[in-house]
């Protein structure tokens, strides 16, 4: 094995070297950040045989274009339905594919999605900061953002003929409402805003980035205060200003707020949430703390599954080929046909 690099060509906001993320550090003010679709993250690792947690790039809309200047290496991509070109040929994500120096991949917004990533059969090269590469957008500490010019070095590089193709996609998904716990501040809205934000549709607005989704839809008028004590909170927490307007924390939240949380979104539906594009509708489904523990439970079951099935390789193309049954008759030849139509007649 040996290293490769890239040149980037072209990177559009918020593309970010990012890890499995920085917990433990929420009391010193510092969010946790990593993937915005941690599920798909892990596909893009387990698909090839990388260790869990390992570094990728997370590529937002804006694309990204890398051109190969040394060394190849096999990598996986995985998220929104992005539209992936390579060596002249126009394909959708969740695939495993080589690049060999001299060769150009750029990766744009497809039919859906709002993040897309790109894992490497080796090690980035990327700052850490608190013992990980994971990048926190605001402040740019962690791996940072990739821009044009930036050269992105692969060490370990290794080229895996035996994981090339289609990954399969997870089918375990919830495609329903968003699933909520209320509360924990519900008693300071107006009659009626908790039924108006479990009942009527929402739209994703242009104000979307790591940090937080707000939404357009139904005002959830207020009956106190505008803001209450600062307190802890978390991925998925569901704030409402002065304005009514709700906005759901992600990946690189701030790990205090004083707007009152009229719900929580339960942590297995955030990744899902996070791939709604501006303009997509959603709506909201309450449950108890004791349901979303029991999806929670089923999804992580099912997660693991996955995960262990996507990570065993499936062989070269010659081993894939010799396992299949290619031929389905047989040809005779020309004796052959002449003894047969003699015996026949």
């Amino acid at each position: 094995m040996s290293d490769a690099t890239f040149t980037v060509t072209f990177a559009g906001p918020l593309v970010t070297y990012q890890d499995a993320g920085r917990p433990g550090h929420m009391r010193f003010g510092v969010p946790a950040s990593g993937p915005m679709d941690r599920l798909a993250f892990d596909a893009a690792n387990a698909a090839l045989g990388n260790v869990s947690g390992t570094t990728a790039i997370e590529i937002s809309l804006g694309g990204l274009i890398l051109t190969s200047t040394k060394g190849a290496v096999t990598m996986a991509i995985t998220g929104g339905d992005f539209t992936i070109q390579h060596q002249g040929q126009k394909t959708s994500g969740w695939t495993i594919l080589t690049v060999q120096k001299g060769e150009r991949l750029a990766l744009s917004a497809g039919k859906s999605g709002s993040w897309a990533y790109l894992a490497f059969a080796g090690q980035l090269t990327a700052p850490q900061w608190l013992n990980s590469q994971a990048t926190h957008s605001n402040s740019g500490f962690g791996g940072g953002a990739l821009k044009s010019g930036d050269t992105v070095t692969v060490t370990n590089a290794a080229i895996r003929e035996d994981r090339l193709g289609t990954i399969p996609q997870p089918e375990f998904e919830d495609n329903g409402p968003i699933h909520v716990v209320t509360g924990p501040q519900d008693q300071h809205f107006a009659e009626g805003a908790l039924d108006l934000f479990t009942s009527q549709p929402f739209k994703v607005s242009d104000a979307y980035d790591r940090m937080g989704m707000r939404l357009n839809g139904a005002k959830l008028a207020l009956n106190s205060a505008l803001s209450i004590p600062s307190e802890p909170i978390v991925r998925g927490s569901v704030q409402v200003a002065g304005d009514g307007i709700p906005t759901v924390l992600l990946a690189d939240h701030q790990t205090t707020g004083g707007y009152p949380k009229i719900a929580t979104v339960i942590s297995c539906d955030t990744d899902r949430l996070a791939q709604f594009r501006s303009g997509q509708t959603l709506r909201f489904k309450p449950v108890s703390a004791t349901q979303a523990i029991e999806i929670t439970r089923r999804y992580t079951t099912a997660k693991a599954a996955y995960l262990a099935e996507v990570s065993t390789p499936r062989g070269t193309l010659a081993q894939r080929l010799m396992r299949e049954n290619l031929i389905h008759g047989c040809i005779l030849d020309e004796a052959q046909a002449t003894i047969g139509s003699t015996s026949t007649a």
